[in-house]
């Protein structure tokens, strides 16, 4: 993977991020992240070198994702503060774990030799994603311990699938 392709693909991503976080919160345009999302995804899409694999991974990152921030909210151990909400989630969430998963597609995929590195790394890096969205105002926690506990689970869950099946299997 070229290095022009990798910086593109993490700015795509936090661009999103950044959309999606600062649309709702900070800037009162809440559809400001679904249209920077979607835009990234399409032409993530677009220029992929491998279109099936991609859609693959992207419903095999993105529904665990969902399905977790749902349960999450569902039992309070936090909640977004956002005005639309699809189902428990806010709607940019949407979009955000399929750019997410853009990271697995192609710039992840070193992480097979480092296997525990990866699953350490994701166990820090995603929680301290969702805590700093706290201070933002993204979301409000209200159990820490719950919190934390479900999240290094969860996160080291995700990659240790990554590494183990999806990657075996794509």
């Amino acid at each position: 993977m070229s290095k022009l392709r990798i910086f593109l693909t993490l700015t795509g991503y936090q661009l999103t991020w950044l959309a999606c976080v600062f649309g709702q919160i900070k800037f009162n345009i809440p559809l400001l992240g679904i249209y920077i999302g979607l835009i990234f995804i399409l032409l993530y899409f677009y220029f992929s070198k491998n279109r099936i694999k991609f859609l693959k991974l992207c419903l095999l990152i993105s529904l665990p994702g969902y399905l977790f921030d749902t349960v999450i909210v569902y039992f309070a151990i936090y909640e977004f503060k956002d005005t639309f909400i699809f189902g428990t989630i806010p709607l940019w969430m949407l979009v955000l774990w399929p750019s997410f998963s853009t990271l697995y597609d192609e710039i992840l995929v070193f992480l097979k030799k480092y296997k525990f590195f990866g699953i350490i790394l994701s166990c820090i890096i995603g929680p301290f994603t969702y805590y700093l969205g706290e201070p933002l105002e993204v979301i409000k926690i209200n159990n820490y311990v719950l919190f934390f506990l479900t999240m290094i689970s969860f996160w080291g869950l995700l990659m240790f699938y990554y590494l183990e099946i999806i990657l075996k299997r794509l």
